[in-house]
């Protein structure tokens, strides 16, 4: 029987998926707050980032590279919440999907 340790420490497929599930979960719940045009500038570039990272992880994932697929993952997440967290984005108060301010 494997010890929940193990599981908690080993990529596997449906362990990546499920991050990029929730970081897709973040893009939909997280909205853009009234910004000036700067603001705006500068999260329209983080969420390109996060685009960018996201369909990477995606397709190291179809590729079997769990471990590119979960770094890139991780860096997509990072920008969405670097987002929220700065204020660009109300994450509408789910500390589960943010790291709220």
């Amino acid at each position: 029987m494997p010890s929940d340790n193990h599981e908690k420490t080993t990529l596997s497929k449906e362990r990546v998926s499920r991050y990029i599930a929730i970081s897709k979960e973040a893009r939909a719940k997280a909205t853009q707050k009234d910004l000036d045009d700067q603001q705006e500038k500068n999260l329209e570039s983080m969420m390109r980032m996060f685009d960018d990272y996201l369909s990477d992880a995606e397709h190291f994932l179809s590729e079997g590279d769990l471990v590119r697929a979960f770094g890139a993952v991780n860096y997509a997440h990072a920008w969405i919440d670097s987002a929220v967290r700065i204020g660009l984005m109300d994450g509408h108060g789910d500390d589960r999907l943010f790291t709220l301010p």
